[in-house]
């Protein structure tokens, strides 16, 4: 009997020791003390993949072994995040990500600005702004965060009124109280599918997320009607779980992300459509 109690404790032990010899990096990403820590980030295309890969080998010299995961929507990555399957995600501006917070009530937190992507507003036919018709049609996308950006670049352009009372940047389609040229106003359209609306509906205007421009073969500063200034307040952001907010690995991620070397980067491969922030 003392033979079998002896056998079921000594079980025990090596457990209890295999389970505290196996751990987690402090706040986000896997890793034990004889190799790097493991974030796995998710990012959309262009730019925040791009950049992404651009920052693994300063990752990897800080001892952080980086895995991206590619998503071509801006619903999945906070789904991800949510669950597990991500450490951080690089995708998204505040606006959106307070909204989707709200919207899904993800327990989620900013770790710092990484660069700003100016609104552009396209159109294949008409060539200057003040040549909008009467009836024309404006498509942007489902994203309500998006949608007073949009609204208060049209305004700036004397093509709409927002209601005073209202904060442009949050503002709304019903927000608009003066449309003088009777704008129709189209906001079903998913953002990763306005370059097509905007090489279908030749004589639409088309507001484009710079990401989803550039991916479509557009330069946001040469070929929109319209973009926002540099200055915009719509900074990408890298989000995690606020458990992770402490995070050394996530917070190294976002110094990396900051650093000279990737603001250089961005500044070079993007011609003035991705800003690099610093703060």
């Amino acid at each position: 009997m003392k033979k079998g109690i002896l056998f079921v404790t000594s079980l025990l032990l090596v457990a209890v020791l295999a389970a505290c010899g196996t751990g987690e990096a402090e706040g986000g990403g896997s890793g034990d003390s004889d190799g790097p820590v493991e974030l796995t980030v998710g990012a959309t295309p262009v730019p925040h993949t791009e950049v992404l890969e651009e920052a693994k080998p300063l990752l990897e010299e800080k001892g952080i072994e980086l895995t991206i995961e590619t998503f071509q929507d801006y619903i999945l990555p906070n789904e991800a995040l949510a669950d597990g399957t991500l450490d951080a995600n690089y995708f998204q501006h505040i606006p959106y990500l307070e909204d989707q917070k709200e919207q899904a009530g993800y327990d989620f937190v900013n770790l710092g600005g990484i660069h700003i992507e100016p609104m552009g507003i396209y159109s294949k036919n008409i060539d200057d702004i003040s040549n909008v018709e009467e009836g024309t049609d404006v498509i942007m996308s489902r994203s309500v965060a998006d949608h007073g950006r949009i609204l208060s670049l049209l305004q700036e352009h004397d093509l709409i009124k927002i209601d005073p009372e209202v904060d442009p940047d949050k503002a709304e389609i019903d927000d608009v109280v003066e449309n003088p040229k009777n704008l129709n106003f189209d906001a079903s359209i998913e953002a990763g599918f306005l370059v097509e609306n905007y090489k279908r509906e030749e004589d639409a205007l088309v507001a484009i997320n710079t990401n989803y421009a550039i991916e479509g073969g557009l330069n946001p500063t040469e070929d929109s009607l319209i973009i926002e200034d540099s200055d915009a307040p719509y900074v990408n952001v890298i989000a995690a779980r606020s458990e992770d907010k402490n995070s050394e690995a996530l917070q190294t991620l976002v110094e990396v992300l900051r650093s000279d070397e990737i603001q250089s980067f961005m500044e070079e491969e993007y011609n003035g459509a991705v800003v690099p922030v610093s703060e």
